[in-house]
């Protein structure tokens, strides 16, 4: 047995280390600077009480992005160096982000151990490679993020910091390898086990839908689909779900050998940059070659967020979550007992408020951030929640989940077709939207991102923005002056929100312009790229009638975007 030793490695703090509400993330080249990994790694162990620490189990993977091979190994000297126990690796550094918390929340060690928290190696939707992105975050013993309280002490121990802890004589594990590697510390033993990716993820698959049901789906000679990882991490798990579980064919996965680069592409689900899915199913500028797939679907790097598509189909993400709540008790076994209350983020839609109101649940708005979902689902609150950009989720674990978005979308269609599998035609994706439209009423919805704005410029905007919610005839007056007969704005705010668990307040969530019918503009400041500021508008209209069409009353404030961001259009339009 190999025995290490431990250093204590003189520090001094770097500017630039707080985290958002999803991790710390920066180019590969601020990452791989002398110190800065191990100091937020450090950072993060003092935040932690001590016995999360010192003879804990820990989990450490990710998306594997660049830079993840490297970092991993960091970690796990830091972690020897530092007391954990024991540390838990997916094969080849793959976890992805849900399978993360799932395996905090349900995995038991040969030993008994169960993990305590969990280091995630993502930069989610954000491009791979030497000269892209990179992210780190904690996950604590629930499988959620770690709270603000947590992340603001990292951040303030990256600012008063002054040595890090590393066994730098412990060798290299190899995490290709499935098994246990153990060491001898100077105080404890650490043991560092390489298990299966996608084994305990896919046991709680199985739990939560009818995968019998959804098989005889797949093997209807007239129902085909088609997923389209990105080359990120759901590729670990694609083939061992849809082929291996459900018997589908190979040959409807797409990009699903997970990349560092990415392959060079974007991974975030989306009409833009899911350009190849977007085209097989009809949805491109130019026709398909073949008939496109009865269901489509994809999935960003680290494999929470997923995107739905039916043939010449886009499923809005604030639909999505609305028609699953809709359908969840009788299509999704894991909710057959009913659902305990849902959730969305602000931006989102408001579709999934008036099936709440229909089905007399328990509703929440909660801002931007899923660790708001998890307080709800910890009290036992919530069941079901989403957010506009492309997350569903359930309180199956703490994350938001694509892989069980999909397949909360393949139960509902094995539902709606399981006494039509041989008839003349199968009721599709866009019948199940459209007849929720006519049940429920439409909403209307675009986001538009600009992407990589100067930060100044941004904050100046939302400014700008703030000042102009005192004077909503002025408002008024800009709206009409460019769709005379739009409905007026009657109010006006920043979105603050109080949480009925802990009593924590969250202010400065976003800017509301709420018009008389109904209709929304939202303006908020997102902090999920590396660099720069992305600045997100979502329009939303709410009508009962789907026959009609929503009015355009965007593009008042769009001339705005231009004169503070030099925009003249957005980045993505979703």
């Amino acid at each position: 047995m190999v025995t290490f030793t431990v250093s204590r490695v003189e520090t001094a703090p770097i500017d630039g280390q707080k985290p958002g509400t999803s991790g710390l993330r920066k180019k590969v080249k601020v990452f791989v600077q002398p110190h800065y990994l191990q100091n937020f790694v450090q950072s993060t162990f003092y935040a932690l009480s001590a016995e999360k620490v010192r003879g804990a189990t820990l989990v450490v993977s990710g998306d594997g992005r660049y830079y993840s091979k490297d970092a991993i190994q960091i970690i796990l000297k830091m972690a020897a160096a530092n007391g954990v126990r024991r540390v838990w690796v997916g094969q080849n550094g793959l976890l992805s982000t849900p399978a993360v918390s799932a395996v905090i929340r349900e995995r038991t060690g040969h030993d008994g151990a169960r993990a305590s928290g969990a280091f995630i190696l993502t930069a989610s939707h954000n491009p791979g490679g030497p000269h892209e992105d990179f992210g780190i975050k904690y996950n604590m013993e629930n499988g959620g993020p770690a709270p603000e309280g947590i992340t603001d002490k990292i951040y303030e121990n990256t600012k008063t910091i002054k040595e890090y802890l590393i066994a730098e004589d412990l060798p290299n594990v190899d995490i290709t390898t499935l098994g246990v590697t153990s060491f001898t510390g100077p105080e404890e033993p650490f043991d560092v086990e390489v298990f299966d990716s996608a084994v305990d993820y896919v046991k709680l698959m199985k739990s939560i839908f009818d995968f019998q049901l959804i098989s005889k789906l797949l093997s209807c000679p007239k129902f085909s689909f088609c997923y389209d990882a990105l080359h990120g991490v759901a590729g670990a798990y694609a083939k061992r779900i849809f082929v291996e579980e459900l018997g589908a064919n190979e040959g409807f996965l797409l990009n699903c050998t997970p990349k560092e680069d990415f392959g060079g592409g974007h991974p975030d689900p989306n009409l833009t940059y899911a350009k190849e899915l977007v085209a097989r199913m009809g949805l491109g500028k130019s026709a398909p070659e073949n008939e496109p797939p009865e269901f489509g679907a994809a999935a960003d790097g680290d494999a929470d967020r997923n995107m739905i598509l039916g043939k010449r189909f886009f499923v809005t993400p604030s639909d999505s979550v609305a028609i699953i709540a809709a359908n969840a008790v009788e299509a999704i076994p894991y909710f057959s007992g009913g659902l305990k209350g849902v959730a969305r983020s602000m931006p989102t839609s408001a579709a999934l408020d008036v099936v709440a109101q229909h089905l007399n649940l328990k509703f929440f708005e909660v801002p931007t951030g899923w660790k708001f979902f998890g307080n709800l689902m910890d009290a036992g609150l919530c069941s079901v929640c989403g957010e506009e950009s492309f997350g569903t989720g359930s309180d199956h674990i703490r994350e938001k989940d694509g892989i069980w978005a999909v397949l909360a979308w393949l139960s509902i269609l094995a539902y709606k077709n399981k006494e039509n599998l041989s008839g003349e035609k199968l009721v599709s994706v866009e019948d199940i939207v459209r007849q929720h439209w006519v049940t429920y009423g439409r909403h209307y919805y675009t986001r538009y991102d600009y992407e990589n704005v100067d930060s100044g410029a941004a904050k100046e905007l939302m400014g700008y923005l703030v000042q102009l919610q005192s004077s909503l005839s002025e408002v008024n007056q800009i709206v009409k002056g460019v769709c005379p007969d739009a409905s007026n704005v009657v109010h006006a705010d920043e979105f603050e929100y109080k949480d009925p668990v802990d009593g924590s307040i969250s202010k400065h969530q976003g800017i509301r312009y709420l018009f008389e019918d109904g209709s929304r503009l939202v303006f908020r400041l997102s902090g999920t790229g590396s660099e720069g500021a992305t600045i997100r508008l979502y329009i939303e209209q709410y009508e009962k009638d789907p026959a009609k069409t929503g009015r355009d009353s965007q593009e008042a404030l769009l001339s705005k975007m231009q004169e503070f961001t030099g925009r003249s259009a957005p980045t993505v339009i979703t």
